[in-house]
């Protein structure tokens, strides 16, 4: 696979596990898209031919998410949530844990950076 759409080109690795490691990409989308096109999951990625691997980019570029446009996204919901003062979002800003974690004795790092 190529890095044009964020594939991690592991020539050596399993069908089944190499398009797991994009992110987006988890265990149960990656069997629909495999079984989709006929791929079995078993096979190496330096045994598929190049019509399958351009066939397996263009699926993937048309009916996922993944990598910069997921992270572009993630990034977004962050700003926004800033941006309407939430809670979370002030979390965010001030570097603090944002799902109720204990901040007296754990979270140092994020201390660290409220100290300085």
């Amino acid at each position: 696979m190529s890095d044009n759409n964020g594939a991690i080109s592991v020539p050596d690795e399993q069908v089944r596990i190499a398009s797991t490691k994009m992110d987006g990409i988890g265990p149960q989308k990656a069997m629909k898209f495999r079984y989709r096109l006929g791929i079995s999951g078993n096979i190496k990625i330096q045994e598929l031919t190049k019509y399958q691997i351009d066939q397996m980019e263009q699926m993937i570029s048309q009916d996922l998410v993944v990598n910069w446009e997921l992270k572009r996204g993630e990034r977004a919901d962050i700003k926004r949530i800033i941006s309407i003062s939430r809670y979370r979002g002030i979390r965010h800003q001030d570097g603090s844990p944002l799902r109720g974690q204990r901040t007296h004795t754990n979270a140092r790092t994020s201390r660290k950076r409220i100290l300085q």
